[in-house]
């Protein structure tokens, strides 16, 4: 029997979970789970990714003890962010973190030099303040000159395990720097930034093996033998892989986390004009597929409301009070720069109630309602440009992920967008990092064969629209508060 384990790790927490295939079922096993979060230092905010390798290696040391002795094991984290290594492949510098302000103004200061157009139709990227193209033009020109390689995290994490390096297409696709007639790095961008191709590893695809990790690793630490596969590093590409779609209906997705990103899969880019401007994303998918996605701020805002509870509540405990709240009393743009990275997410949600002479929001349920609602309504406008822009209408949406647990957010979102909505799996984009793993293995034969498996093995929470009092009203009035957030 095959183990593989799955290293999926967010801006929130890591874990590294086994799964096995057991009697035509896909079977999960969580082996270690630990924090992850951003630090301030000095005024600016860093992730320590070596503190990840050594959770990755806790973790393994877990799986012996367990008994595995083998296995496969595939990477994911989040995008964007960068490793800055020396000739030696030691670290330059602190990983910086996407939400650090830095990058605040870089798009108008970079757009000076190459139009908004020509970028996005070279890359197909939605231009958002953090992509690593950003990034790296804030960044000191003197380290950047200094660095040999330019690795993404879960690039830096595989090095690590196994002295090779790459840059994952997936996960590369989000630095708004590849060029999707090339399939390559755009070294028009890479000229702007003053930077060189051979500062970035060879690109690589997913499923491909790189290699058994560091024989003395697994000697000093008593790990087991680790057969490591290039997952889809990005974890939405992972979770997307996930989602067990089936194939006789239009369907989209929600992977629902820290962030909401909505869309659907194509075989080929959307980069025209409308795309650009409604800010829809072309990033590189599983297989030769493109994920044409839109960012939306997602579970990151009752995060931190939670956090400034001192956690005295859990999610569910939130989602439970805000369905005893008035539906749709005080809405916010979920997606507007100001929830980025707020001071205090209860103080910034009630001042953008205050200034747009809405009820303010006291209670958490209150708050947490107005989050909910809000996702909602804005999972409607992103759901309408998908499906102007693809030309079809959308039949099924999956919500996968961990905001597929929140049932009250599923319900709501299936009453407002007038669509079936199917929840789950929780585990997506771990189910999605694993299936690569299977399929470069040869337990199964493709992502169609793995995304029914998984279907099957993870059956979802199904939510039916119902109809909701005043909802033409409600929409109206997000429709005018979103011309006032965007004026």
């Amino acid at each position: 029997m095959k183990n593989y384990i799955a290293v999926d790790i967010g801006a929130s927490s890591g874990r590294l979970v086994q799964a096995r295939l057991q009697q035509g079922q896909l079977e999960l096993c969580e082996l270690h789970r630990f924090p992850n979060a951003f630090s301030d230092k000095n005024g600016r905010n860093y992730w320590d990714v070596d503190y990840l390798y050594r959770e990755i290696i806790a973790g393994l040391q877990k799986a012996k003890s367990k008994g595995i002795e083998e296995c496969y094991l595939g990477i994911d984290t989040w995008a964007v962010d960068y490793v800055l290594l020396d000739h030696a492949g030691h670290q330059l510098e602190d990983v910086y973190a996407y939400r650090d302000a830095r990058t605040t103004g870089a798009p108008d200061r970079f757009h000076k030099m190459i139009s908004r157009e020509e970028v996005y139709a070279k890359t197909g990227i939605q231009e958002l303040t953090f992509n690593t193209l950003y990034q790296l033009f804030v960044h000191d020109r003197a380290q950047l000159r200094q660095a040999d390689k330019i690795v993404l995290i879960p690039d830096y994490l595989y090095y690590r395990l196994s002295g090779r390096l790459m840059n994952e297409a997936t996960n590369a696709s989000t630095t708004q720097m590849l060029n999707l007639g090339t399939r390559e790095f755009d070294l028009e961008l890479l000229e702007l930034l003053e930077l060189r191709r051979d500062q970035f590893a060879e690109l690589t695809e997913p499923g491909q093996a790189l290699g058994s990790i560091w024989p003395e690793l697994v000697k000093q630490y008593d790990l087991p033998e680790c057969e490591l596969i290039v997952v889809a590093t990005h974890d939405t590409a992972s979770a997307v892989a996930g989602v067990p779609v089936q194939r006789d209906r239009s369907w989209a997705y929600i992977s629902s986390g820290t962030w909401s990103l909505l869309g659907t899969e194509l075989t080929q880019p959307l980069n025209n004009k409308a795309a650009m401007e409604a800010n829809y994303t072309n990033e590189w998918g599983v297989y030769g597929t493109y994920r044409f996605l839109k960012n939306i701020m997602g579970l990151w805002m009752i995060q931190e409301v939670r956090r400034e509870c001192g956690e005295q509540y859990s999610f569910s405990q939130l989602a439970q009070l805000a369905a005893a709240e008035v539906p749709f009393r005080s809405l916010v743009p979920c997606n507007d720069s100001r929830f980025l990275h707020p001071s205090s997410m209860t103080a910034e949600i009630q001042n953008c109630c205050k200034e747009t002479q809405q009820p303010v929001p006291q209670t958490v349920g209150e708050i947490a309602r107005c989050i909910f609602d809000s996702l909602a309504l804005t999972y409607l406008d992103a759901l309408h440009e998908l499906e102007r822009l693809q030309g079809e209408a959308v039949e099924v949406l999956h919500i996968v992920g961990g905001g597929s647990n929140n049932e009250l957010l599923c319900q709501l979102t299936a009453d407002v967008l007038g669509i079936t909505v199917q929840a789950g799996p929780t585990e997506s984009t771990a189910l999605g990092n694993v299936a690569v793993q299977m399929i470069s293995s040869g337990e199964i034969d493709g992502i169609a064969e793995a995304r029914e498996l998984i279907g099957r093995s993870f059956p979802a929470s199904v939510y039916q629209p119902r109809p909701l009092a005043d909802l033409d009203q409600v929409r109206q009035r997000w429709e005018e508060l979103s011309c006032h957030f965007s004026s």
